[in-house]
């Protein structure tokens, strides 16, 4: 009988696992800054390609950062977990520059659902985005059982 991880370990060796083949966020220089059990928090510099034709980043990038805390928050619990439905309220402007923080939370997990909040602050510890974001489990771990 081998002893499980404690919860921010094993949160670790999650994040790990995802982040070796997560394109997505290496291409726009996401950072994980923090993990831990239903929480995480990403951060990314907004940069000129990312900017809309207000001079503003483009929301579609703010999305990206929270749905990426999402999913690595949702899959902290070495179960494998995917977006059921997501919102995002945009409540200020980003610019270039900026460097954005999303802070995911989870407020509900059951075996198959999840409930998620995450809180999108720039430099200024200004809240720019609120996204919440409903997860489902797929019934695979994260971890292939030699990585324990």
């Amino acid at each position: 009988m081998t002893d499980r991880p404690d919860p921010k370990s094993l949160a670790e060796q999650c994040a790990r696992t995802m982040w070796a083949s997560d394109r997505a966020s290496h291409s726009l220089d996401m950072r994980l800054e923090d993990i831990d059990e239903g929480r995480a928090v990403m951060s990314m510099a907004v940069k000129d390609y990312m900017l809309n034709g207000y001079a503003m980043c483009h929301g579609g990038y703010i999305f990206a950062l929270a749905d990426d805390a999402f999913a690595y928050a949702t899959n902290s619990q070495d179960q494998a977990a995917v977006a059921a439905s997501c919102s995002i309220d945009f409540l200020l402007p980003a610019y270039e520059g900026e460097v954005l923080t999303a802070t995911a939370q989870v407020l509900h997990q059951s075996a198959r659902s999840g409930l998620y909040d995450v809180t999108v602050t720039n430099g200024k510890d200004e809240v720019i985005a609120r996204f919440r974001g409903r997860s489902s489990r797929i019934n695979q771990p994260i971890l292939s059982r030699g990585d324990e």
